[in-house]
């Protein structure tokens, strides 16, 4: 049986990365393939940090306090206060959440026993697998990388490279980045993105069209993943309104949100949030789980959006606030793909938050993963 090698971002605090390293494995295996995922370490350069949520209302260098009504300034005062006072609490949780993803991660995905760095690369590793994909998540965005060459597999032959829908997770490249990633993008057998922005930017550095595929979370049916999902520890009796944000909130987006769950007759429920340290701890089973016995969904996260519409969820999507460069590229992509872009937020009509037409998306969906198994079919042949 021929054998695949599996590169994307290796961590232990974020649902999606989790989830998508598994469907990424899965799809393969279907294939025919024997697959591990090759560990990076990541001490040499800066991993997926921005992916640990945080207690939300940092203070962000790029917000001005003068643009701020004085009600979301003692929100986020007040924010930080919480964070020292229970910082304890905090470090118990998130050691938790880390023990259970990794956990997950000893069950359901097969990795190497051994790491790579960019100092530390065997010798005989291009020998050891008849291919790599690099893939999926954000395995190519400037900032969590720190221009590593190991996501671009360079340590392997040029015809034993594969991308499969990785994201850049921004729209431009750093200067400073723009040679470096020429190169290694010119030197793909295969490649592909998973959003349009992303396709832009091979276009402009290499010339070379690369294909836009989904995640590969929707490459699995709602009952595979159904098989591997948990009942809550923590999920209330009442219909409830979930709520599963990276970014920061602002005090004006709580309250529009309890006042939705209000008029609905809903309870909040926030994952994410260090707020509810029970629920912030849960595992990618109980994520899943959350998902799908919701009411509706609120988030800024791409794999939110993902589960919602594999289970045919009402959601509601808000820009990301907080990060350096914008990030809803790959969220517009999926949404524009779905023909679901009226569930943002600002172009959402508020009446209209728990009607959602989801008759065209076993259509498109089956197409999609059509497009995608043929793609990597041809790519491993």
């Amino acid at each position: 049986m021929k054998k695949v090698g599996v590169i994307t971002l290796n961590g232990y605090f974020n649902y999606g990365n989790r989830l998508q390293n598994y469907a990424l494995q899965e799809v393969l295996k279907s294939l025919g393939f024997q697959v591990e995922t090759i560990l990076v370490d990541t001490t040499s350069h800066s991993e997926n940090t921005s992916s640990i949520p945080m207690r939300k209302g940092r203070f962000f260098k790029n917000r001005k306090k003068k643009d701020m009504a004085l009600s979301e300034v003692l929100y986020k005062i007040i924010t930080i206060l919480w964070n020292q006072i229970h910082k304890k609490e905090i470090v118990k949780s998130r050691m938790q959440r880390i023990k259970r993803l990794k956990a997950f991660s000893n069950k359901y995905i097969r990795e190497t026993k051994f790491s790579i760095s960019s100092q530390n690369i065997p010798e005989d590793l291009a020998s050891r697998y008849d291919y790599f994909v690099t893939g999926s998540d954000q395995v190519w965005n400037p900032d969590y990388i720190r221009n590593s060459s190991i996501y671009f597999l360079t340590f392997a032959p040029g015809k034993k490279r594969i991308a499969y829908s990785p994201s850049f997770g921004i729209s431009h490249i750093p200067p400073e980045y723009l040679e470096d990633y020429k190169l290694w993008l010119s030197e793909m057998a295969s490649l592909s993105v998973r959003e349009e922005a992303g396709a832009d930017i091979i276009r402009n550095l290499t010339g070379r069209e690369a294909k836009v595929f989904v995640d590969p979370t929707l490459l699995l049916t709602k009952e595979k993943w159904l098989s591997i999902s948990k009942k809550p520890f923590c999920k209330p009796k009442e219909p409830y309104l979930l709520t599963y944000f990276l970014g920061e909130q602002t005090l004006g987006r709580k309250n529009k949100i309890k006042e939705v769950a209000r008029k609905n007759r809903l309870i909040v429920v926030n994952l994410a949030d260090m707020a509810d340290l029970k629920r912030y701890s849960a595992d990618p089973g109980e994520f899943i789980g959350y998902i799908q016995s919701s009411s509706v969904l609120f988030t800024d996260s791409f794999h939110g959006c993902v589960f919602a519409i594999l289970f045919e969820k009402p959601f509601v999507v808000f820009d990301r606030i907080g990060t350096r460069v914008s990030m809803n590229s790959r969220i517009d992509t999926l949404l524009g793909t779905f023909r679901l872009q009226t569930r943002k937020w600002e172009l959402l009509k508020k009446d209209e938050i728990f009607q959602i037409d989801y008759s065209q998306t076993a259509p498109i969906l089956e197409d999609e993963r059509n497009k995608a198994i043929d793609y990597l079919k041809g790519a491993l042949s």
